[in-house]
């Protein structure tokens, strides 16, 4: 009897480790699929062919547009898939610069959240509490991370160095509370989608001219220079701790 309630326990173990790992299973085979069959598909020569059909739909049912827009945008994000830069730039396109960059935000944000909410059920909270539990250089950081949880999150997103889908995977592998992975997500792509937006807002002149966007805007002192700064700002109560810490050794 003994043995046949231990298997069964067994079992349940077993299958509760398969639910919680599932996500992050179906997100992996979402991307690697997503990666080859959507490639080519995702890009401004798609978005010039079918420029005058988008317009016309967005006329005609405009509520059905932003549905589709952020459905497809989120399922974009959570699976890691390519073509986030020409989503932004067709959300400018369709919906203009207020509008765009408000859906642009909330479609990145909860895609996040959910492929946050994935790693942390499949991995996130073994592995932190493993890394916490241990007595290294991860547990170190990881404590140090804790302490500075906010300005880190946001310099991740601030900062145009860290892959989209990197920032989102790290911090839900050491412990990050997603109420603070959220909004700062949140606030962070915040600059960046109004630059991509606001490019979306001229894309249509851009392609009566026979040319592609040209992205590299980005990295112009112009767009950079105001980034930097407010990753500085996000950086300063990091500092001031770090600084307090050195003066009372």
């Amino acid at each position: 009897m003994r043995r046949i309630l231990r298997g069964m326990s067994q079992t349940v173990s077993s299958s509760r480790a398969l639910l919680r790992h599932l996500p992050l299973v179906l997100i992996a085979v979402g991307a690697v699929t997503g990666a080859v069959l959507l490639r080519d598909q995702i890009s401004f020569d798609t978005l010039r062919t079918h420029r005058d059909g988008l317009l016309a739909l967005r006329d005609a049912n405009y509520p059905l547009v932003v549905a589709g827009f952020l459905a497809a945008y989120v399922l974009m994000v959570a699976f890691s898939l390519p073509g986030a830069s020409v989503a932004s730039v067709t959300g400018g396109f369709l919906f203009g610069l207020a509008a765009g960059t408000a859906l642009n935000v909330t479609a990145a944000t909860i895609g996040a959240v959910l492929i946050f909410v994935a790693a942390r059920a499949g991995l996130g909270r073994a592995l932190a509490a493993r890394i916490s539990a241990s007595d290294g250089t991860l547990a170190r950081l990881k404590a140090r991370l804790a302490e500075n949880e906010v300005s880190v999150l946001l310099l991740l997103r601030l900062l145009p160095v860290v892959p989209f889908f990197v920032a989102n995977l790290l911090p839900a592998l050491v412990g990050v509370r997603l109420r603070n992975f959220a909004w700062t997500t949140a606030v962070g792509i915040v600059p960046g989608a109004l630059v991509f937006t606001s490019i979306g807002v001229g894309v249509g002149a851009v392609f009566d001219r026979g040319e592609t966007p040209d992205l590299s805007i980005l990295w112009s002192p112009a767009v950079l220079g105001p980034v930097l700064g407010l990753a500085l700002l996000a950086a300063l109560p990091m500092l001031i701790r770090m600084i307090r810490g050195r003066g009372q050794v």
